[in-house]
């Protein structure tokens, strides 16, 4: 970035204030508007001024535009005008007040998401609890989760050290309950979910985290929108019931798995309640493990520990494996059957 670039995009009170709120959470224009109490095309300014600068980047989310800042990213000038602006605040009494009540109207922001979670809950708890009483609780299933996982880094040791997750990828995130879980053991966490909704949900709950330990995404898990190789574990929790080609979905995962990298994935053992076909829209009734190793192994996965918790009803199953192949290894395996199969 050309110095006078940047000098010409912080030549703004407005555009420094801007930039100290995207320091600490990913905001929508319209959400930055009611805390500089500006209008949304006069924001739109200075956000488009900001982004050529590459101080800032956008993301769409169904109707909404998000913004994070940059300078946590990296290294480079926009870091350090990231440093300079935290310097400024700390010597600067008048634009540390300014920061301070722009911080306060931040929090009613704050505060708005999560009375709209409150909400969600709320219209949503009898449907929730209801399959709630059909498995085991969330908690031992939770504490079974993390214990496989530090397995897989342990070999099985009695007494395995705190698990290190790398960079994570939650995939279907829901209400970002699995992404909030596993923060203090990530680098990063990027967690992704198709409703928009439902991302809003987890945006309250993840709230705290900062903008440089979480990315939240609106998109597919047949389309993950993300480089090859990108992560060290990828989760699935409750979610892979809902694919249609769940070897679609695991292919996929595949791709952005780095080499050695893990895998968990939380679901039902095999059942037979098609009510949660009809009414939970559940396209596959669970896996059986004969099934999940299948999808797992043509995915490029080793299988390695599962576990069952069984429920009233319903069983839930956990099955973690390690990537074996590389993408490009993968790809000339898949393309091998290909050929033989014409």
């Amino acid at each position: 970035m050309p110095v006078h670039d940047l000098i010409s995009a912080l030549d703004d009170p407005t555009r420094l204030r801007l930039l100290r709120l995207l320091a600490r959470m990913e905001l929508a224009v319209g959400e930055l508007a009611d805390v500089l109490e500006q209008s949304q095309p006069r924001i739109s300014r200075h956000v488009r001024i900001l982004t050529e600068a590459g101080l800032i980047e956008k993301r769409k989310e169904g109707s909404w535009v998000f913004l994070r800042a940059t300078g946590h990213d990296d290294d480079g000038m926009a870091a350090r005008a990231e440093d300079l602006l935290a310097a400024a605040e700390e010597e600067d009494a008048a634009f540390a007040h300014v920061c301070a009540a722009d911080r306060a109207r931040l929090a009613a922001i704050r505060s708005a998401r999560e009375e709209t979670a409150e909400k969600y809950f709320a219209r949503h708890a009898e449907e929730w609890d209801r399959l709630r009483s059909l498995h085991s609780p969330d908690g031992a299933v939770e504490a079974e989760l993390t214990r496989l996982l530090g397995a897989l880094d342990t070999h099985d040791d009695p007494a395995p050290p705190a698990v290190d997750l790398g960079r994570l990828l939650d995939i279907g995130t829901g209400t970002g309950r699995m992404a909030e879980l596993y923060a203090p053991s990530a680098q990063h966490v990027a967690a992704i979910d198709k409703s928009p909704e439902m991302l809003r949900i987890a945006r309250a709950r993840l709230q705290h985290l900062p903008p440089a330990r979480l990315s939240l995404l609106q998109g597919d898990f047949l389309d993950l929108p993300f480089e090859a190789e990108s992560f060290d574990t990828v989760l699935f929790h409750q979610v892979l019931h809902y694919a249609q080609a769940p070897e679609r979905a695991l292919a996929e995962a595949a791709r952005v798995t780095k080499p050695g990298g893990r895998i968990a994935i939380v679901d039902f053992a095999a059942h037979a309640r098609e009510d949660l076909r009809t009414e939970q829209a559940h396209a596959r009734l669970g896996f059986t493990d004969t099934q999940m190793q299948t999808l797992l192994e043509g995915a490029g996965f080793a299988p390695v520990a599962d576990s069952a918790l069984s429920g009233s009803e319903l069983t839930v199953r956990i099955w973690t494996g390690r990537r074996t192949l590389s993408v490009h290894r993968l790809s000339a395996r898949t393309d091998t059957r290909r050929k033989a199969s014409k």
